[in-house]
């Protein structure tokens, strides 16, 4: 397993005038003004737009148009975070790629730019993806969940799945139906969102805004059936199915601009802004339904969340974990 263990040094900057306790004081701008730019059935709550074909339950995540922003912008995130690249599987000359939960399709999107003969269908719940698209691209209305139907059975040279983990219950299930449409020699790749905060500096007390965001999250999401993923958990269920040879790597990402690395500051920076509403999109929805929460006391614990990651004297970060494998040369 890889990681990057090395501890992220804080800019000196950011440490400057400690009594001031807003990335303001330090010269970053927080404004989210750059973000700004049946199966349509849907409901409305707590001012958002969420999922409804299929099952309300199956994304607590909301659809509207706010929430593509966030997404687009994550994706940006990852690509920083993975050093510009869409992957880290060794691809060569994919002829068929399938992108599982492909949400807004800018992954799908991009790597039909990248591998203009291969074929890239990108399927999702919501039909949330734009009209124009690379020729060699398409998206398809569906539940992973649900029995494929893509013919011949062993029809992928590369199945890509990147933070879904919140929206699957039946993972013995995914992930067999995963093994099952990968040709031998072909690679499966799994990225998710570690919801566990690390801080190398004790910077971060017991009662952080955002430690409690993600341990109430951890409880939620326990209680539906869908534990946050950790590594070790996803290797489990992948070697349950019969994957072998996975390779597990580890990308820190910052929560805020405080690292003194330009790179991961930008990547902090670009974190935090995708936090002015990621909070309430992965909080409300699981806190309220799942939880019974109050809709004032799930808003007051995303937003505690929030100021904790604008808090430039907290110094905290997660895992974005990336795998991938390929199933035996010769599997059923």
């Amino acid at each position: 397993m890889a990681t990057t263990t090395a501890t992220i040094e804080v800019d000196p900057a950011v440490l400057a005038n400690a009594a001031d306790s807003d990335y303001a004081s330090s010269g970053y701008d927080t404004s989210t003004a750059s973000l700004t730019s049946s199966v349509n059935d849907y409901i409305f709550e707590n001012g958002r737009r969420y999922h409804a074909y299929f099952g309300a339950e199956k994304n607590l995540l909301p659809t509207d148009e706010l929430e593509q922003d966030r997404l687009d912008l994550h994706h940006e995130t990852m690509l920083r975070m993975m050093n510009g690249r869409l992957h880290d599987a060794p691809l060569r000359g994919p002829q068929r790629i399938l992108d599982i939960g492909t949400g807004t399709g800018i992954w799908a999107i991009d790597m039909a730019d990248a591998y203009p003969a291969a074929e890239v269908v990108g399927t999702d719940l919501s039909p949330t993806q734009p009209g124009w698209v690379p020729p060699n691209c398409r998206f398809e209305l569906d539940d992973a969940e649900r029995e494929w139907t893509f013919r011949p059975k062993e029809s992928f040279d590369y199945i890509h799945a990147r933070n879904v983990a919140q929206g699957i219950s039946d993972w013995d299930k995914v992930m067999s139906q995963m093994y099952g449409h990968t040709r031998p020699g072909g690679w499966v790749e799994l990225a998710e969102t570690s919801a566990k905060i690390h801080c190398d500096d004790n910077t971060m007390s017991a009662d952080n805004g955002a430690k409690v965001f993600f341990e109430t999250i951890d409880e939620a999401l326990t209680n539906m059936g869908r534990p946050p993923p950790t590594v070790e958990l996803l290797q489990r269920r992948l070697r349950t199915a019969g994957f072998v040879d996975i390779q597990a790597f580890a990308y820190k990402q910052p929560l805020g601009p405080w690292p003194k690395d330009p790179r991961l500051k930008q990547i902090g920076a670009m974190v935090m802004l995708g936090c002015e509403t990621g909070f309430q999109a992965y909080g409300m929805a699981v806190f309220t339904r799942v939880l019974g929460m109050d809709p004032l006391r799930a808003k007051q614990v995303c937003d505690d969340a929030l100021k904790a990651v604008r808090n430039k004297n907290f110094h905290l970060y997660n895992h974005l974990w990336v795998l991938f494998l390929a199933p035996p040369p010769c599997h059923a």
